[in-house]
């Protein structure tokens, strides 16, 4: 049995994935661990009591600080991602919340990549702000023009790589050696590449977040959100995680240590469905340009060859101006994609949306819509037969109405 703690063995992920946080042996032989819900844990002697007490948590023996089924979640995904500790969030903006303010104090500088997802930025426009933190957004792609906005009280540096909407890689090696020269915290939103496909720690980050609410749960019926903290940044994570009595539902980790067995099989088929739906998509007519990573032709294709092992299924589509009713048209016909948030699960989705108003870079000027596209577990031929007829029937909506305003026959 592997061990279910510390750091990741040298075993293959598909491996671990199958072994870490198991205990049969503790749970009456059940090969999955039991949902445990509860308030009050019971000590059979005053002395089993004392010694569940931590310095800093003399109430540590209570069901929020966390049970069986927690901690086995947790330390699964603390050993395959390489950290010291993790700690379980009840959603991914909690998780991102909650670090931010576990790192941050009034009159502290913070640097935010400005691909970051949108409801992060929104907290630290309205809630950072509020708090006297400083915040101040930067180009992913410029190291140059990051390193001039580092300061003495930079405390966080927040990334996201690649940017869930504009799918920039960044050099995170690069930027938290820049971020490291005044003790600030590399924190960085992991979600898009899951445990498997990026090991934040080995590459210079203090802490990794997950919204386990997609590719860990993988199947679109739970809210979770998981943080890994290397030692350092660890005491910061903790403290802000119980002071604000934050706690995930016993029912979706339950979810998401079922979903985390079955992972990498997932992710395998998320990353070649949606490279292939990519580069099919690059070919039609409607579409002016494809952002994957995993693309080579994709700006930060060699960093992601470099630094990632995968790809997941998420990417995004500039399609070329089009009109409303075109836009409309094209969704009318898909019957394969949902028109939905979130992302990561067995599902597929499109969603039309709108580039980040605030941008530092201007070289992803959308000419039309923005799609972000997300290829689930169907046949790759048939979400690829799916949208290329959507497409099709945009571009002929336009046609006809033409041929409907010069008067000719349909």
């Amino acid at each position: 049995m592997l061990p279910t703690h510390g750091r990741a063995t040298s075993q293959d992920p598909e491996t671990q994935l199958a072994h870490l946080g198991r205990a049969p042996a503790k749970h009456a032989g059940m090969v999955n661990v039991p949902v445990y819900r509860g308030s009050t844990i019971l000590a059979d002697t005053l002395e089993e009591w004392e010694s569940r007490k931590t310095p800093d948590n003399p109430m540590a023996s209570y069901g929020r600080f966390g049970t069986p089924l927690s901690r086995a979640l947790e330390e699964a995904v603390c050993a395959l991602e390489g950290g010291h500790d993790t700690i379980l969030f009840p959603s991914g903006l909690s998780a991102c919340t909650h670090t931010l303010l576990g790192c941050l104090q009034a009159g502290d500088h913070a640097l935010i990549t400005d691909n970051v997802y949108g409801p992060t930025r929104t907290f630290a426009e309205q809630v950072l702000k509020r708090l006297q933190i400083d915040i101040e957004y930067f180009d992913p792609a410029d190291l140059t023009g990051l390193a001039s906005r580092i300061r003495r009280n930079t405390r966080v540096v927040y990334l996201e790589s690649p940017g869930s909407l504009t799918f920039e890689i960044q050099d995170v090696p690069a930027i938290a050696a820049l971020a490291h020269s005044v003790g600030a915290f590399v924190i960085i939103d992991n979600t898009w590449a899951s445990p498997l496909y990026f090991k934040p720690f080995a590459h210079g980050a203090d802490i990794s977040i997950h919204a386990a609410t997609k590719y860990i749960v993988g199947h679109s019926d739970a809210l979770l959100g998981i943080v890994t903290a290397n030692e350092r940044a660890w005491p910061c994570l903790r403290s802000s995680a119980h002071h604000f009595g934050e706690i995930a539902g016993p029912d979706d980790i339950y979810l998401a240590l079922r979903g985390l067995r079955t992972l990498a099989v997932r992710m395998r088929r998320h990353w070649d469905t949606g490279v292939q739906l990519a580069q099919a998509m690059a070919c039609h007519p409607a579409v002016e340009r494809i952002l994957h990573p995993a693309l080579p032709g994709h700006p930060g294709h060699a960093i992601w060859k470099r630094d990632f092992h995968g790809a997941s299924g998420l990417f995004g589509a500039m399609l070329k101006p089009m009109t409303r009713a075109q836009l409309s048209c094209l969704f009318r016909n898909l019957n394969l994609f949902g028109i939905g948030l979130s992302w990561g699960g067995y599902e597929s989705l499109a969603l039309p949306i709108d580039p980040l108003p605030a941008r530092c870079a201007s070289d992803l000027d959308c000419p039309g819509v923005l799609l972000r596209i997300h290829a689930g577990l169907e046949g790759a031929q048939d979400l690829i037969a799916d949208m290329t007829q959507a497409l099709d029937a945009a571009l002929n909506a336009d046609s006809e109405s033409v041929r409907r305003r010069h008067g000719a026959p349909a």
